[in-house]
């Protein structure tokens, strides 16, 4: 058994959520006192561990109770029910200019965020070039945190957070803020961290980033436990399992999305420019969009994927990868990715397509499996893997070519 980081054990917490308030003496007095609210479980009997030196997701929707579990692990907030533990030194950052003061200087907040943390003066000063130097912020250092950015706050506090040489990270979406420098930055310094052995627990939405950072994830939904596991399997059964805004068109499974836009047929089209099903490795086709919306939708990204049967992934080109995204779509039409050389080998394959808005994280309509189509061999004639390089061998310069009949 790998050894536990941080633990949570049937933590609930219960929040007020007040529909009148007591704004008065004179209101107080009449009402006696109470004032109507209701009671809103933001956790309800949540269990799970995080193993030492992996790094862990949170997700779910809004209101799912990520952040909030995320505070309870950082004694933060305490449970109403349960208990959390974590095993080590703690550093976390979960809100943007969380223990700074806006008057003084990002030097001086260094300071009295680092002792907050933990550290002594003369260790901050030793790491104080350090702190700086990753947050980008030489230039400002001097300058009152009131008159910061939220990048630069996030930067600063980041900075510090990782800087305290923590056992346990946790940080919440607040990373979102950074730019892609920061973002690029941030990712190695947690490759640092995890090579290590320090334990990382994040909250994010984006799906993509949390698929390649983490080890293993937990689903919250509605402040319940629905799913840990491996970060791609929890992703995934996200994604097509318990999406909240997914087309229910009979096969939930296979098709989901907020339904502005859908995906009416999805074809290929050979070289003769009629539908078919089979085409032949070398082949110029067409794999054609037809769609409508049922208002202007600005921007969207189309996407495709081509799989194996067995469910690997073989390519997956959209049109923001592409620099070819429409300012505007509005009531039906059709889009085409034009192949001119299909390199595939000879095979069944699996087409997935969607349409998404421009950060490719809300899907309008999402079909998996939408179509299935066989390559038949063609040229050029290789016969390993799943793709050809539609390359040219030469032995000392020369091209050989062998005869039909050559051994």
């Amino acid at each position: 058994m790998s050894e536990v980081a941080v633990s949570a054990e049937h933590v609930s917490k219960r929040f007020r959520l007040y529909h009148e308030r007591n704004n008065s003496l004179k209101v107080t007095l009449m009402r006696r006192g109470r004032a109507k609210f209701e009671e809103f479980w933001a956790l309800d009997d949540v269990s799970l561990e995080v193993p030492k030196g992996t790094t862990f997701g949170l997700i779910g929707e809004n209101g799912s109770g990520k952040s909030t579990l995320l505070k309870c692990m950082a004694k933060i907030l305490h449970p109403d029910k349960g208990i959390t533990n974590v095993n080590g030194k703690v550093s976390a950052l979960l809100e943007v200019g969380a223990g700074f003061h806006p008057e003084l200087s990002g030097r001086d907040n260094i300071y009295l965020n680092g002792s907050i943390l933990g550290l002594s003066k003369k260790e901050l000063d030793a790491k104080f070039d350090t702190i700086v130097e990753f947050a980008g912020l030489e230039q400002f250092i001097d300058a009152p945190v009131k008159n910061y950015s939220s990048g630069m706050y996030v930067r600063l506090g980041f900075s510090v957070a990782i800087n305290v040489e923590p056992d346990v990270l946790l940080v919440d979406e607040v990373l979102a803020v950074g730019d892609e420098n920061f973002q690029r930055k941030c990712g190695e310094k947690f490759a640092e961290l995890r090579e290590q052995g320090k334990t990382i627990v994040v909250v994010s939405h984006a799906l993509g980033t949390m698929r390649n950072l983490c080890d293993h994830i937990a689903l919250l939904d509605h402040g319940v436990l629905k799913k840990v596991g491996p970060a791609t399997e929890v992703i995934d059964n996200y994604v097509s399992g318990t999406h909240t805004d997914r087309i229910a068109d009979g096969d939930a499974d296979a098709r989901w999305g907020s339904g502005e836009a859908r995906i009416d047929k999805i074809e290929i089209l050979g070289l003769n420019g009629q539908p078919t099903s089979i085409v032949h490795t070398g082949d110029r086709c067409t794999f054609r969009y037809h769609y409508s919306t049922t208002e202007a939708i600005k921007r969207p990204v189309f996407g495709l994927a081509v799989s194996t049967v067995d469910g690997t992934l073989v390519a997956g080109p959209n049109t923001r990868d592409a620099g070819a995204v429409p300012e505007k779509i509005d009531g039906t039409g059709h889009v085409d990715l034009t192949v001119s050389k299909l390199l595939l080998l000879p095979g069944r394959y699996s087409i997935d397509v969607g349409i998404f808005d421009f950060t490719c994280v809300h899907p309008f309509d999402f079909r998996q499996h939408a179509l299935r189509f066989d390559v038949e061999a063609g040229q050029p004639h290789d016969t390993q893997g799943l793709v050809s390089l539609d390359g040219t061998w030469t032995v000392n310069g020369a091209t050989l070519r062998l005869t039909p009949d050559s051994p």
